[in-house]
């Protein structure tokens, strides 16, 4: 890996000895972590190994049990929310958190808009919003609506809300997951303008590739625990990975082909006004095929539409051979067509109802009697699915959703379409933000139940080894066209990413 070259300084930030307990059960166990102004040091682990809670300590979001933090200097035992912005410490999370009604210059100034004798100076703040994008070398009007933007800008937007206010300390968490890979590029040449500029950068991020290409440190959590702290140049993939997991992971290696030939899905010249033209595939029952591009190519908005939530203007959907008209998610569901965002807390699950309620609300119509719905008959399916799938949930059955780790999220999901026994499974960006390990296990689970079930999987993934790992065949998309089809060992990374550049 190649180590980049920044301006490191003195010490920003230095958390010390940091224990943290729920209940008196403890999470973090003693960790440590330092951060240098010009740096940005990779923080990696797998869900649940306390990345969250460490940086929400560092934010203020959160008391430690015990242990010191010494930022710039000023030594506390704790901090909270107002101290940690006074002090210059910033999080940028990959949720947006703007007004998307707004301008750029509204947004950039957000709750301190300037003002002059009792009234806000629209003139000072766009000017003052300009001198901001400038000193990021960021070409976006001032002007502009921010709801109208691209998802990479309006997250760089963030960044330069934190920079009128002082950010010494930059925490990004996740910020790539919803970027293109030009959006990528323009954030990590932001970065480096920051980096120059004095700023350091806590980067937690479960995409390794990009630790080479941006961190100057990396540091691994796992279970609580900090077990490897080190320079970028002096470690590797698999250092980390076996880090993170504790144990070496095994090889990346093609899954054997499922190969059949009835036809459960096929698109004929499906085309929508503006995102993809004169589409046509097939997936067999039983098969799992990616559609693979980058973020805009139009590979998740052909399953948006198929699955009633985005027009199509012209061709033609099959299921089983009998021709399909989308009308409404509903009516897709009743036709045994299954369907998981890749926003799975904001659009695919209720963060506040437990498991069982959230894997069972597809079949809740066969659940109730007299319009109640039987919970024996959600705790069973859970039971059911828990066991099938590994899914690991403290509470059981009546745990919230929103309290489970990434992966053990994606798998209540997926045992939803399960439990309802779809005919064709339509998934986009189905391991975002879930931890290597956890991956694995999704990977494993959504290819038995394609073979057992005779279920077609459509995939719409613009991670490369997403593809290697899960797919029988590869389309891959570009500006809004199917370019290629790689089958069997052609379905590699270096094949995917020039085919689609």
């Amino acid at each position: 890996m190649k180590e980049r070259s920044g301006l490191m300084g003195k010490d920003l930030v230095q958390l010390r000895n940091i224990h943290k307990s729920y209940s008196g059960v403890e999470v973090l166990h003693g960790v440590d972590l330092a951060l240098a102004s010009g740096e940005v040091l990779a923080l990696l682990g797998e869900n649940g190994a306390g990345k969250s809670t460490l940086v929400k300590i560092l934010a203020g979001d959160i008391p430690p049990t015990s242990g010191t933090i010494s930022i710039d200097g000023t030594e506390l035992a704790r901090l909270d929310v107002y101290q940690a912005r006074q002090l210059g410490i910033r999080m940028i999370f990959q949720e947006l958190n703007d007004a998307p009604t707004l301008t750029v210059a509204e947004n950039i100034f957000l709750g301190q808009l300037p003002s002059s004798g009792g009234f806000v100076s629209w003139s000072e703040m766009e000017k003052k919003a300009q001198e901001i994008l400038d000193r990021l070398q960021v070409k976006i009007p001032v002007d502009a609506i921010a709801g109208s933007l691209r998802v990479g800008e309006r997250q760089l937007l963030e960044i330069a809300r934190a920079l009128t206010q002082n950010a010494k300390v930059l925490v990004l968490d996740e910020p790539t997951a919803a970027l293109s890979s030009v959006e990528v590029d323009r954030l990590f040449t932001v970065m480096d303008q920051l980096k120059a500029q004095g700023v350091g950068m806590i980067y937690i991020t479960h995409r390794l590739d990009e630790v080479a290409r941006v961190a100057d440190r990396v540091q691994v959590l796992r279970d609580g625990s900090s077990v490897l702290t080190v320079k970028n140049s002096e470690t590797d993939r698999t250092a980390l990975v076996t880090a993170m997991l504790g144990r070496a992971a095994e090889k990346n290696a093609r899954p054997e082909t499922v190969h059949t030939n009835k036809p459960a899905l096929k698109l004929n010249n499906l085309s929508s006004r503006l995102d993809y033209s004169d589409v046509s595939l097939h997936v067999n029952e039983g098969e799992v095929v990616a559609l693979f591009g980058k973020i805009g190519s139009g590979t998740a908005e052909i399953l948006e539409s198929i699955f009633s939530l985005r027009p199509f203007m012209g061709g033609e959907i099959e299921i089983f051979g009998e021709k399909f008209t989308p009308k409404s998610p509903a009516a897709s569901a009743e036709f045994g067509i299954g369907y998981l965002p890749a926003d799975r807390q904001r659009l695919g699950s209720f963060g506040i109802r437990s498991v069982a309620e959230n894997l069972a609300i597809t079949c809740w119509k066969k659940m109730s009697t007299l319009g109640f719905v039987n919970q024996q008959k959600e705790f069973q399916a859970f039971d059911r699915w828990a066991e099938a799938l590994r899914i690991s949930s403290r509470s059981g059955p009546t745990q919230e959703i929103a309290t489970l780790s990434g992966g053990n999220q994606q798998k209540v999901l997926l045992a939803r379409w399960f439990e309802a026994n779809v005919r064709v499974l339509l998934l986009v960006e189905p391991t975002r933000g879930v931890d290597v390990g956890a991956r694995r296990d999704i990977y494993e689970i959504i290819r038995r139940q394609a073979r057992e079930s005779n279920m077609a999987v459509l995939v719409a993934t613009s991670d490369y080894e997403e593809v290697v790992l899960l797919a029988d065949r590869a389309l891959v998309m570009a500006r809004g066209k199917i370019v290629k089809e790689l089958t069997g060992d052609s379905v590699d990374a270096q094949s995917l990413v020039s085919v689609s550049s």
